[in-house]
């Protein structure tokens, strides 16, 4: 359907995968509706459409490389059941300012880039991995939420967070992970205040 110019995609009931470049440049769509069936959005799919505010893919349990890429108007995702976000996925999504990821165990390299405006992202307990330079660049990013385990985080994931203040542990060790994030001094004060950051609660709210 169409709201003046604009263009609100409803994915069809019969619809489980949103096909590669399905979508690519279509700069009026500013919705995605997804049912509980859609399981995969693929490569690309979304990829420059620039004027793209809401995403809802309840059932989506894969996002693929440079599906929302420069989705510049992106801010709001709902996405409860997504385990795997592939490389560069969300990449320059610059007026996303929050993500909820309860049920994520993947996230690829620079899934996150250049989002300019996130502030807070909150990763659940199943997560086993983020790759390289997944949130870097993400200048305002403020907290985050994520279950410190070891191995869990590469070098340079967040670099050039340097407004990053707040971890909220889900649980785990901290000690390995915390020498991967980004500010040197950052670290230092964060490894001089150990013991009372590994007293914060598993289910503080981190919005």
């Amino acid at each position: 359907p169409r709201d003046g110019n604009n263009i609100i995609v409803i994915v069809h009931k019969d619809v489980t995968v949103i096909l590669a470049r399905a979508f690519r440049g279509y700069r009026n769509i500013v919705e995605l509706i997804c049912h509980e069936g859609v399981e995969k959005i693929e490569e690309s799919a979304f990829f420059d459409c620039t004027s793209l505010r809401r995403v809802i893919m309840p059932g989506v349990t894969i996002v693929e490389q440079w599906a929302f890429y420069r989705c510049l108007a992106l801010t709001d995702v709902e996405c409860g059941k997504l385990e795997r976000i592939k490389e560069s996925a969300f990449r320059y999504c610059t007026s996303l300012r929050s993500i909820n990821l309860p049920s994520v165990e993947m996230v690829e390299g620079w899934a996150f880039r250049y989002c300019t405006a996130l502030t807070v992202a909150k990763i659940g307990n199943k997560l086993r991995r983020i790759e390289e330079r997944a949130f870097r660049d993400c200048l305002s990013l403020e907290r985050i939420t994520i279950p410190l385990k070891d191995g869990l985080i590469t070098d340079d994931v967040f670099m050039g967070c340097e407004n990053l203040k707040h971890v909220d542990l889900v649980r785990g060790a901290l000690h390995e992970t915390i020498d991967s994030l980004s500010s040197e001094d950052w670290r230092n004060d964060m490894n001089e205040e150990i013991e009372s950051i590994n007293q914060i609660l598993p289910n503080a709210d981190a919005g």
